[in-house]
């Protein structure tokens, strides 16, 4: 948690990044006053450490001033979970909420199946996000290994506190769904991206994602079979006349500092059909 005991303390982006046997195993960061730094960057360490996929061989920590000037503020995307049966049917509700996004069909079923056989060069999974035309479903970031990372942005501590109490009576209360819907948060906050969809590399999590501008955060409970190690994410963009650095730029250095929460519905049962939920 971020703890501003004064209005002019000094805010730094953390970032943790971990490697095993020459792939991406685990990342995350937070914004922090400097009196926090230690106690972060030594949790970052010890979850590298203890990531369900292996112990990390490489982890490299990256600490940055950010300017009081350059800091957005901004609100959580609403959050909504749509129960499916497998991860079969979750990917065909996926591909439903990604098409009435705008996304076209060559381009939903390009990204779900990139990040099933493993978007990386090698066939495993990306550190960053695929950066898919949402027309064409042509890959269009510039390291087809790297991918494009979203990056610098928080909860304040009142926004975290009111996030994990409305998401725990749901059971939701986790690592993974808070860090998730921050960064769908940034990522949907720039102009030229569509939608985004997500699922985890951990095996022992089988849960991701659709994020949209009108219907939020939509969360799925299956989108990978159990013990798959692959996941990853597409960014969806309208391809014509995109600025690729500006955009890569924009959610990787850009500062969003988040101080409000939405909506946290509940669970609705996803069914076929182009009007269906």
């Amino acid at each position: 948690m971020i703890i501003f005991r004064f209005m002019s303390d000094s805010i730094y982006s953390l970032r943790m990044h971990a490697n095993r046997q020459g792939s991406h195993l685990s990342g995350c960061e937070r914004l922090a006053v400097a009196q926090d730094l230690e106690r972060l960057a030594a949790e970052m360490v010890g979850r590298a450490l203890r990531h369900p996929r292996g112990r990390a061989e490489q982890i490299r920590l990256s600490v940055d001033l950010v300017p009081t000037e350059a800091i957005r503020h901004g609100r959580l995307l609403d959050l909504h979970t749509l129960h499916v049966d497998d991860y079969r049917q979750g990917r065909q509700a996926a591909r439903q909420l990604l098409l009435g996004a705008g996304v076209q069909v060559l381009a939903a079923d390009a990204a779900i199946a990139g990040i099933a056989q493993g978007a990386a060069v090698n066939g495993c999974s990306m550190r960053g996000a695929m950066l898919v035309d949402a027309v064409t479903g042509a890959r269009l970031e510039a390291d087809p290994s790297r991918g494009v990372r979203a990056s610098r942005m928080d909860l304040t501590p009142a926004a975290e506190g009111e996030l994990r109490r409305r998401l725990a009576p749901r059971g939701l209360d986790n690592p993974h769904v808070r860090e998730a819907l921050v960064l769908a948060t940034k990522v949907l906050s720039a102009p030229q991206v569509l939608a985004e969809l997500c699922w985890s590399d951990d095996p022992d999590y089988t849960a991701g994602y659709v994020a949209t501008r009108d219907r939020g955060y939509v969360r799925f409970p299956h989108l990978k079979p159990l013990g798959d190690e692959r996941g990853g994410r597409a960014f969806f963009v309208r391809g014509a006349g995109l600025d690729l650095d500006a955009l890569s730029g924009f959610l990787e250095h850009s500062v969003l500092l988040i101080d409000e929460v939405g909506e946290i519905g509940g669970t609705s049962i996803w069914k076929e059909g182009p009007c269906a939920n």
